[in-house]
C-alpha cells in the first residue's frame, strides 16, 4: 500500500520557476508561457521568497498604462494597486509572500488558498527559502486515490483500533471515495468518532454508516 498524503512535500513541486527582482516585464511573461503557471515566486539573495508577481499584476499593469495614455474615463473599473509603469518584478509583485510550510497539512494549504484568493502557495523553509511549489491541481490529487488504499487504511487505522472485541463485526466498503462501514458495533458513541476519523483520511469523498448496537438487527 501506498500511504496517502497528508502534508505539503508530499504533493508539491519542488521544481520551480521564479525570477529575481530585476526581472523584466516581459522576461516575466515568457517565463510564465514558457511553465505554462499563472504566477512566479520573486527571490532575493539565497533563493528567499520576497513577494509573487501574478498574470493579474501584469493585466492591470497593462489596464492602467493604456487608461493613463486616454483622456477618456476609462470604461473599466480597475481596483487594486495602481501599477501603472511598473516594469520589473520589484514593483509589480504582491509583498510579502503568502507562503506555506512544507510540513503543512494540506488542509491547511487549502485554507491559506480560499483566504488568500490565490492557485498556488510558494514552499518555504523556515528562513524563506523556496522548496516547491503546491496548487490547487496539487491538493486535489489525494482524491485520485484508489478505493483499495483507502479501504485498508479505514479498515487498519480506524475500525481495527475502535471497533475492536467480538461483540463488533465491522466491514468496510469503498466505492468512487464514498466509504461504508456497515456491520454490528458494541458501543454506538463511537460511530460520530469513526465519521470523523474516516473523513480525515486522504482521498475520502463522504462516509456512510449501516450498523447496529449489540444484539440488534436492522439500520441505526
Amino acid at each position: 500500500m501506498h500511504p496517502s498524503p497528508h502534508i505539503v512535500s508530499d504533493v508539491m513541486t519542488p521544481t520551480v520557476a521564479a525570477v529575481g527582482r530585476a526581472a523584466e516585464f516581459k522576461e516575466i511573461v515568457q517565463l510564465m508561457e514558457q511553465w505554462n503557471v499563472s504566477a512566479l515566486p520573486v527571490l532575493q539573495g539565497e533563493d528567499r521568497v520576497v513577494g509573487v508577481v501574478s498574470e493579474a499584476d501584469l493585466l492591470y499593469t497593462e489596464a492602467r498604462r493604456d487608461s493613463g495614455d486616454r483622456d477618456e474615463a476609462s470604461p473599466v473599473d480597475l481596483p487594486g494597486r495602481d501599477l501603472a509603469g511598473a516594469r520589473t518584478a520589484d514593483e509589480l509583485m504582491t509583498s510579502p509572500a503568502l507562503t506555506v510550510r512544507a510540513n503543512a497539512t494540506l488542509a491547511q494549504a487549502a485554507r491559506a488558498m480560499a483566504l488568500g484568493k490565490v492557485k498556488r502557495l510558494p514552499v518555504v523553509d523556515d528562513l524563506g527559502r523556496l522548496e516547491g511549489i503546491v496548487s490547487r491541481g496539487d491538493l486535489l490529487k489525494v482524491f485520485l486515490r484508489e478505493d483499495d488504499d483507502i479501504e485498508e487504511e479505514v479498515r487498519r487505522e480506524i475500525v481495527s483500533y475502535l471497533f475492536r472485541g467480538p461483540e463488533s463485526a465491522v466491514r468496510v466498503r469503498v466505492r468512487d471515495g464514498v466509504v461504508t462501514l456497515s456491520g454490528r458495533v458494541r458501543d454506538t458513541s463511537l460511530v460520530p468518532v469513526a465519521a470523523r476519523l474516516t473523513r480525515a483520511v486522504e482521498g475520502v469523498v463522504d462516509v456512510e454508516f449501516e450498523v447496529t448496537g449489540p444484539g440488534r438487527s436492522g439500520g441505526p
